[in-house]
């Protein structure tokens, strides 16, 4: 049955890609498509991952061009079963998040017709647009810092936020703590009060 659901998901990714292609809103051949290839950075951190745990797994890249997998929803449960017995959970927690948190990875989530892999490699599921989106707005956050860390890059001028309602209602009680007469007290020459 398994097999078949694997074979099911090829068939129904091959017409989504299929109809996607065809319609008349699709973008020109310039948009990121396809399998996003894994550089030096993202093999050593996935031979981090593997070096952590008894028996390599397949959905990480082993060689320099491999494509990087997204993870299917809830892999950290069985990657953490495979984990060496000297090693901490909070290593393999470390390592693994360094390599879902790069760029690289968020770029393969964020592309269009991506999927989630088991641990085997194989497909599974569509990235839902939601998690797109979030990995899209991570990548954003990666070029942003990327751009103040350059030293040509001119920093936008902070506008003041206008203060909100409850900033704005602390304020006119504290005004009205302070003095007497906004709070409808006269003043009188026996409150202790002088006036000049």
């Amino acid at each position: 049955m398994r097999h078949n659901l694997n074979e099911d998901f090829a068939r129904l990714l091959q017409a989504r890609t299929v109809t996607r292609q065809n319609s008349p809103t699709a973008k020109s051949s310039r948009e990121n498509t396809g399998p996003v290839p894994a550089g030096d950075r993202v093999v050593s951190k996935a031979e981090e991952i593997n070096a952590l745990l008894t028996r390599p797994i397949a959905i990480l890249p082993i060689k320099v061009g491999d494509p990087i997998r997204p993870f299917a929803l809830g892999l950290w449960n069985e990657i953490r079963c495979l984990l060496r017995p000297a090693v901490s959970v909070s290593t393999l927690r470390k390592a693994t998040g360094a390599y879902i948190y790069s760029r690289s990875y968020q770029i393969a989530v964020a592309r269009r017709d991506s999927s989630r892999h088991d641990i085997n490699g194989a497909p599974i599921d569509f990235v839902s647009d939601a998690d797109r989106l979030d990995a899209q707005q991570k990548y954003e956050s990666f070029r942003m810092r990327d751009g103040k860390r350059k030293p040509n890059a001119c920093a936008p001028l902070a506008l003041p936020t206008p203060p909100t309602k409850t900033d704005m209602i602390r304020a006119a009680l504290l005004e009205r703590r302070r003095s007497p007469t906004a709070a409808g007290c006269p003043v009188s020459a026996g409150d202790g009060f002088t006036t000049p």
